[in-house]
């Protein structure tokens, strides 16, 4: 099967209303073209999955930046103004997670466990709304898995079955997103035959598309 595809044609992928997650951490890592993507497909009303909202021009902050967001599930908002402007005016919605628990989340919807227990954020707003469970005396706090319909990721290396590799910090959150969602759609440095199987860090069966960029 090939899994190789022209970034023009991803944008049918694409539909209202969708949850997608987007690797990268302030933008290292983060799959640019195939963000410009979404933006050109037009597509609204979605509920961003990232670490961060990026820049005002870079990263998932270009989807702010042209209003096809509804919601942002994220660590921080910090490095976009854009951003923090948009959930004081009530146009977007906003849900903060300690940056540990959210990797945690989407690692839980990848393995199919029911969530994870953390104590972080105990006593604070943090654990609005959610249950909270006592094991062995401690105080913790259910975290529901997260996953998203499509995931946009940012590979280094990728073999001719789709098998991939990251390279240095870019890697960040790639490798948990590639695992959580039911289509991965991987932004490739650099196409190669074939990759040893003993550094392959994501496994080509969770990999549906590919883009050389």
């Amino acid at each position: 099967m090939n899994k190789w595809t022209s970034l023009n044609d991803i944008k049918a992928f694409f539909k209202d209303g969708m949850r997608i997650m987007v690797g990268g951490f302030l933008t290292c890592g983060t799959p640019e073209k195939l963000i410009d993507m979404v933006v050109e497909s037009g597509v609204k009303d979605l509920t961003i999955i990232c670490n961060d909202a990026g820049y005002p021009d870079k990263g998932v902050g270009k989807l702010l930046m042209n209003n096809q967001v509804k919601k942002l599930i994220v660590t921080h908002i910090g490095t976009n103004p854009n951003a923090g402007k948009l959930m004081s005016e009530g146009k977007i919605e906003v849900e903060l997670i300690p940056q540990g628990t959210f990797v945690e989340q989407i690692r839980a919807y990848g393995g199919r466990l029911g969530g994870v227990l953390s104590p972080t954020g105990l006593h604070t707003p943090v654990e609005e709304g959610k249950r909270i469970i006592e094991v062995n005396g401690q105080s913790f706090i259910l975290c529901e898995p997260i996953g998203a319909d499509i995931s946009l990721i940012n590979a280094y290396h990728a073999d001719s079955l789709g098998n991939l590799t990251y390279k240095g910090s870019a890697r960040n959150f790639n490798p948990m997103m590639a695992v959580a969602s039911e289509i991965v759609i991987a932004l490739v440095h650099q196409r190669v035959e074939d990759i040893d199987p003993e550094v392959v860090i994501t496994p080509h069966i969770f990999v549906d598309v590919l883009v050389e960029g």
